[in-house]
């Protein structure tokens, strides 16, 4: 194992281990912390499998392997940008309609207050 494979091994591994830190102390949760358990899996696995990189990309017809590497990776941050993006968007109508429901309790509070 060349010394680049052993620094990307062992960088691997200690965000695994991070991930996990984050999960168990509450701050990631764990549906966010598949998304880097998985991708980090994926970079010891062409860690350890050399020729892996190359061999996909002659299964998919792709000339350089590098470019399967950006394609898989653009593709990817779309698709969890998406996701995060109707994340988003449903805390956005959580908090309207919590901030409704905040008003008109605090309206009813005024109104039994000055009766």
């Amino acid at each position: 194992m060349t010394p680049i494979n052993l620094i990307a091994l062992v960088t691997s591994l200690l965000l695994v281990l991070y991930v996990f830190r984050l999960v168990v102390k509450g701050k990631l949760r764990v549906e966010y912390s598949i998304f880097w358990i998985v991708t980090t899996i994926i970079l010891v696995v062409f860690t350890v499998w050399k020729n892996g990189l190359e061999y996909l990309a002659k299964l998919v017809h792709v000339h350089q392997a590098p470019n399967l590497v950006f394609t898989v990776a653009i593709f990817a941050i779309f698709v969890y940008l998406l996701h995060l993006s109707k994340v988003n968007s449903n805390l956005q109508d959580t908090n309207k309609k919590l901030a409704q429901e905040l008003a008109l309790l605090a309206e009813k509070t005024k109104e039994k207050d000055n009766v």
